[in-house]
């Protein structure tokens, strides 16, 4: 992985610069091990200090993704080399649950984005239409799994709901856990994770229709719409969660933004309807 220093770590050292980014400790010590770090083409160490448009060179760690390639092209809205947002579509899973399987996005991933490595640093519901965030290098894994978990990277999401009126803008803050009376279903359970949802904003569509804006604090399975039907508003075309005909599921991750690791830059991707 190769990084052009950013004005922000101009002055710091290679290692504080990491550490300022949350690398994990394990990932650290393999890199204050390694003798293929280079610094402008010069061998180098964690103790070197960086000036803006330096030229880093990180070793890989022998880490590839092992996903069966699908032979089909993801929809890709932005790509550098540390990253990639790719549209997930309804009905693909996120990632296969065993090495055979070759129709989730990350096989597409694997035939269409440029890396050996590519791993989801969240995920979508099999049902859920929208952007994910996938790493190329395990060293940029590490650090936006820190920043998702720390909430520095924002996701926001858009549902069609039943309801009369505009819902108020709130925090849903209610733990999910496995409903053990259906095997594909979670409930709201004091025993369960926590999960917090904001809803953002509301308008009406129709009559019977509200469409929401949503953001997430954590990621738990099916969060949006288990927290929005125990409030009394499914979303539209929930086969889980709603007792309506419509199987369609009005859910989609329409936007993406946080601030990039790597670069003076500031990541915002939209997905329209």
């Amino acid at each position: 992985m190769k990084i052009i220093i950013p004005s922000k770590y101009e002055g710091q050292k290679i290692e504080e610069m990491f550490k300022s980014l949350q690398l994990p400790k394990k990932e650290l010590h393999l890199l204050r091990m390694s003798k293929e770090i280079t610094l402008n083409n010069e061998p180098s160490t964690l103790r070197s200090h960086v000036s803006k448009g330096d030229k880093l060179h990180i070793p890989v760690l022998n880490e590839t993704s092992q996903y069966v390639s699908s032979y089909r092209l993801a929809e890709v809205k932005y790509e550098d080399e540390y990253f990639a947002i790719v549209v997930k579509p309804k009905g693909v899973k996120t990632h296969p649950n065993d090495l055979q399987e070759a129709n989730t996005l990350m096989n597409h991933a694997i035939y269409t984005i440029d890396s050996d490595y590519v791993e989801p640093v969240h995920r979508l519901d099999q049902e859920t239409v929208g952007l994910l965030l996938v790493a190329k290098h395990p060293i940029a894994k590490k650090i936006l799994d820190r920043m998702l978990e720390d909430r520095q990277i924002t996701r926001t999401y858009k549902a069609q709901v039943d309801s009369l009126l505009p819902l108020k803008p709130q925090t849903i803050d209610m733990p999910i856990g496995k409903d053990k009376f259906h095997p594909n279903k979670r409930r709201v359970s004091p025993t369960g994770q926590r999960a917090v949802t904001h809803i953002l904003e509301s308008h009406m569509l129709d009559e019977h229709t509200a469409e929401v804006e949503l953001k997430l604090d954590t990621g738990r399975t099916h969060q949006i719409r288990v927290h929005l039907a125990e409030i009394g508003h499914p979303v539209v075309g929930d086969p889980l969660y709603n007792n309506s005909k419509l199987r369609q599921l009005k859910l989609h991750s329409y936007k993406i933004e946080f601030e990039h690791p790597f670069k003076d830059e500031f990541v915002s991707v939209t997905l329209e309807d």
